[in-house]
This record gives structure tokens, sequence and C-alpha cells, in this order.
């Protein structure tokens, strides 16, 4: 397992020395100049490209008032204008808006965006350049979660479950009123790869839920900073030892208006991970875990009857098992799925059937697989993010100070990296809906961001959309030394950064701040930009 255990060194000089008078002419930077919500911080961020997505095999971005498009190799043109955007509003009788609005892609094959914009939801055909679709939306109305099958909204209304049709038709899922009882929301805290609490079938039929029951658990004071005076406000947070909340799933089926509940059983307090609907609509995925989270099921039900089917199978481990990822069924075969799984240290793609067993192993090594972002259009091969090294590069494996992307053939079970870098660098990628084409956000220590156009099958870059220059030149910049220490093993590496200060005497000691974060999910010491030394580590150097 790589341990994201990361150490940041922080020099300050403060008053020590002059680094004035060690700068020559280099600018001095402010607080205004590095920390977010500065009046000139924006200036010393590696230029970008907003909102940019892919819609089909056409990507996007916003360009002042304008939406840009392009394809591949085609030179890149104007989409639609913010007044073409109003002129489509007007027609609809909607108000118009006074910027670009954020765009979501609701179709992956569809020239269409979703915004949000005066208490309404709107679909935008940018080709035709009319509303396609609005929805009528209320200010207390959270979690929303479109389905594009369907064109169903569910969302959630203080503490029940609603949906809204097409047709701006309200039905009630939930009609909860104890105390404590939340439907609809993220539960377990947002744990085990959980961030909301609906889920829609595929074809659009049913919307299975979390229902929470949390009444038994103490209250925690949570401090609120975000007001002039803090103030403590009371949260349900189960403390090691005391009761947790209780949690169920709920099927409600869209054509009878009814409610099915999966009947996972005891014992209550356990966790019910990633929530998986199968093609076929009649079956749902949970990964169970226990409350000491060292033994996980992978359990089918029925979504008809709540019915426990089927243990798939169960991943155990003497310290903690988190599921982070749901069972991801092949495009063109619904009785195989995709599994990740630590079971042998790194993360890494395991191909099952749906009898629970497994098939064979797609992935290894000493390096993780960060996230998958798709199929080709033809599902014969997928695409992955992970710490695997640039087979150009000559660094050891598991280092995650490189990320890169690769295509994987599913049947073959090969795979090669389709970005590449030197020793150091991250590579995020978005795949195109068919799978030929990726949009590579390129950084490194040395590379503020480079954004291009590569080619889904080769290591090919077919454009390239931007080159960001160093937003820190002239100005007076701390050195920034990377290596590796040993843990208390004495064999694993753990990567760190320092940050010296501005114009350093060696033969001086200086105040120094060490900061070490130390749980998972968060690494600090990473292959970008500066190796992601943010404004305040370097104004205080």
């Amino acid at each position: 397992m790589i341990l994201r255990i990361n150490i940041l060194g922080v020099l300050c000089a403060l008053a020590l020395i002059n680094p004035l008078s060690m700068m020559g002419q280099d600018k001095q930077f402010t607080l205004h100049d590095l920390i977010p919500g500065g009046k000139t911080q924006s200036r010393f961020v590696p230029r970008n490209l907003k909102q940019l997505q892919w819609c089909g095999d056409t990507y996007l971005y916003v360009k002042g008032d304008s939406m840009m498009s392009g394809e591949s190799t085609k030179a890149v043109k104007v989409a639609f204008t913010r007044q073409q955007l109003n002129e489509a509003l007007a027609v609809v009788g909607a108000q118009s808006v006074g910027g670009m609005p954020f765009f979501s892609v609701p179709y992956k094959d569809q020239p269409v965006l979703a915004f949000n914009a005066k208490h309404h939801r709107f679909h935008y055909d940018f080709v035709e350049n009319r509303i396609v679709s609005m929805y009528d939306l209320n200010g207390s109305w959270e979690n929303l979660d479109f389905c594009p099958a369907n064109g169903y909204l569910a969302f959630t209304e203080e503490d029940n479950l609603k949906i809204l049709s097409p047709d701006n038709a309200v039905s009630i899922v939930t009609d909860e009123t104890a105390e404590g009882v939340v439907c609809g929301k993220s539960v377990h805290q947002n744990e085990f790869g959980i961030h909301k609490g609906t889920f829609w079938s595929p074809n659009g039929s049913a919307l299975a839920f979390y229902r929470m029951d949390e009444s038994m658990v103490t209250d925690y004071p949570f401090v609120d900073i975000t007001a002039r005076c803090a103030k403590a406000e009371p949260h349900k947070y189960p403390m090691a030892g005391m009761k947790s909340h209780e949690v169920t799933v709920g099927v409600y089926n869209l054509a009878t208006g009814k409610t099915v509940w999966l009947k996972t059983g005891l014992p209550k307090e356990k966790y019910l991970t990633n929530i998986t609907w199968s093609p076929d609509e009649k079956s749902i995925y949970i990964a169970e875990l226990n409350r000491d989270q060292n033994e996980m099921h992978l359990v089918r039900y029925s979504a008809l009857t709540g019915d426990k089917e089927v243990d798939l199978f169960t991943e155990k481990n003497e310290h903690y098992v988190e599921p982070q990822h749901p069972v991801l069924f092949l495009p063109n075969n619904p009785d195989q799925f995709i599994w990740q799984s630590r079971r042998d240290g790194y993360n890494h793609l395991y191909l099952y059937n749906t009898k629970g067993e497994q098939l064979k192993q797609l992935t290894e090594g000493e390096w993780e697989v960060l996230d998958i972002l798709g199929f080709d259009v033809k599902g014969k091969a997928l695409f992955f993010s992970s710490t695997r090294p640039s087979m150009l590069s000559s660094f050891s494996y598991g280092d995650a100070l490189y990320v890169g992307t690769s295509r994987l053939d599913l049947k073959k079970g090969t795979s090669y990296e389709l970005t590449s870098g030197g020793l150091q660098g991250v590579h995020a990628t978005q795949l195109s809906a068919s799978g030929k084409y990726l949009i590579d956000s390129y950084s490194a220590p040395d590379v503020p961001r480079e954004i291009s156009i590569i080619d889904g099958q080769k290591r090919e870059t077919l454009r390239t959309l931007l080159t960001a220059k160093n937003p820190y030149e002239g100005y007076a910049m701390p050195e920034i030394v990377t290596g590796k220490i040993k843990a208390a093993d004495g064999v694993t590496n753990l990567n760190f950064r320092l940050v010296k200060p501005v114009g350093l005497d060696e033969t001086k000691k200086y105040p120094t701040i060490v900061y070490v974060y130390g749980g998972p999910h968060a690494q600090l010491v990473t292959g970008g930009w500066k190796n992601g030394v943010g404004g305040w580590d370097i104004y205080m150097a």
C-alpha cells in the first residue's frame, strides 16, 4: 500500500534576514497575491480554460461571453454567445443571465447543455439555439439528481425525497416526520466513496435511495467558522464505541408509486456502500462493510422484492477494508463487471462474473489505479488513470509523483500509457463519449499547465489548446526541494517537500513549520506545479 503521509517543511526567514538585499530587482509577493480571496490572487494561478469538458466528441470551454468548441484537429470556433443564450431564454419567457452560467452535459450524445439560473434548470440546445427543457425549482430543494433516461429530477426538501417530472409535476417519495430520519441524502459521513443519496436505474424506471435513522446518535458540537462570531452547532456524529446511525435502502418504482425496502438484515450498524444497479434493472449490488471496517461483503439484492439474492464474495484485512468504487459492468456484457480492490496492497482492477467468480486481475504492480475514465464506443477498451510511471521515465514504482492515463485491452488484458512525461508530472484527463479522444491537462514542477487533445488509441497530441506562462515570473521565489525519507518500518518511502526561505543563509537557524497530514485521500506532495506548494507556503518562506 502506498502510504500517503506527506511531510511539508516551510522555513520562514521572517526578520532574520533581509530578502530584498539578496534578490536584486525581483518583486515581492503580498498576501493579496498568494492567499485565496486576495484582490490579486487570480494573477498568480496558472492560466486555465474555464468549464473545459466534452459534449460527445466536441470539446467546449468558456471564453469571456462565448462558449468555444472544437473537434480533434479542427479549428476552435464560437459555439454560442451569451447574447444568443439570452435570446433563447427570452423565447420561453425566462429571465436573461448576466454572465455565462456553469454548464453540465446531461446527455452524452446530444448538443445540449444544462444550467441553473433564476430558480430554474434549463436544457439548452446550442446547435439550434433553443431551450428544450425548463424545470421550475424551489430554493429549498437540495441534492438534485437528474436522470437522462427519463428526464426526471430527484431532489430532497428538508429531510424527505421527491421527484420532479419533465412537465414540472412533483411526486412525494418519502414522508418521514420523525426527528433524526433523513431520506435521499448522503450517509455514513461521506466515507467509502459515498457522495450522494439517490441512484437512478439505467432506464429510469426506478430510483434507489438511502434512508438514515440517526435519532440514536449523540450530538457533537461542530464549530461554524463562516459566521462573524464562530458558534457551535450540534451534529450527529457516532463516536467510537457509541451508537451509530442505521441505514436502509429503498427502491421507488415510478410506474406504481410504491417503495420496496432491501432486506439488508442484521447487524443494523453496518455500512451500505457503492450502490449499483444491474443493467437489466432487476438487481442492486451493495458493498456491505462491518463497523470494524475489516470485512466487506459484495451482496446482490432483488430490486423487485428486496430479497437478498447472493453474497458474491468477501474481502478481509486485519487492519481495514475500504471499498471506494461501485461495481462497473462491461458495456456489452451484462454478466461481467470490474471491481476495484486493494487486496494486494495497491488499488487494482479485477474482472468478475455475476456469479461472484474472479475471471482475472486486469492490472497489477506496485502502483495505484486512481480513477476509471470510461470505455471506448465498442466497450473493448477501458481508460484509467494511475500512478504507474511513464515508460519513458526511470524512477521507481509507487512514487505517486507521476499520474498518467492508460488504455486497457479488456480481452487481452494488456495496457499501455497514452500520456507521457518525465520523472514527475500529473495528467488530469477527460475521455470523450466515443473514447476516441482525451482532454489532457498536464502540469509538472516546472510546467504551470499544458492542455492538449490527445488520440485515444496512441500517444499522439492532436492539438494544443493552452500553454500557460509561469505566473511567478519576475518575483522572488523560495527554493523548493523534494526527496524521500523512510517510514518507521525502514522500508516504505515517504515523499517530502521543503520550502526554503528566500535568501537562505546555511550558517543560520530559522523558525520551521512542519506540517504532516496523517490521513488518507489527501496527497500533499505531488508531481504537479511546484510539487503542490500553495500560496501560503510561498508567502511564509
